[in-house]
């Protein structure tokens, strides 16, 4: 497989996975709302479940984008090789960065486990927060695979 098809299913899977990334920390903003409002009423427990069901089916299907993702941008370093690696100094950074990413992914599954036990202590307000980190990572990773500032 040439490069530029290896760069095209990386951004490809790169892009599906961030969708779902986007949004899933904005699921976790509307049911961490949804519990404040008091989990006694029965519409607020239907929409609890109801959110528990997208989260959960949202996390599993990117959650193969985030593999695939890692896949083919390994095989572009292959494909690359270990010189061009060594000299690329932008891509350590980018790395850095990913692998915050798949940790972020890692404890997206944590809080799903909290919200799937009703175990969420955490407010809508740090859900907003949370939701804006992969943004800004993504940023950042756009800025140096483009601009190769190093």
């Amino acid at each position: 497989m040439t490069i530029l098809w290896l760069k095209a299913f990386h951004v490809f899977f790169m892009v599906a996975w961030f969708a779902g990334i986007f949004y899933l920390p904005r699921l976790f903003v509307y049911h961490a709302e949804n519990n404040q409002a008091g989990d006694t009423e029965s519409s607020n427990q239907h929409t609890s479940d109801t959110l528990k069901v997208m989260e959960r089916r949202l996390l599993y299907f990117v959650t193969p984008f985030a593999l695939f993702t890692l896949v083919f941008g390994i095989a572009l370093i292959h494909q690359y090789g270990s010189a061009w690696f060594k000299a690329s100094h932008w891509l350590h950074a980018k790395l850095l960065l990913v692998t915050i990413l798949y940790l972020y992914h890692g404890y997206c599954f944590k809080l799903l486990a909290d919200f799937k036990q009703d175990k969420n202590t955490r407010s809508p307000q740090f859900y907003r927060v949370f939701n804006e980190v992969p943004v800004l990572i993504l940023l950042a990773i756009i800025i140096l695979a483009v601009v190769k500032p190093f």
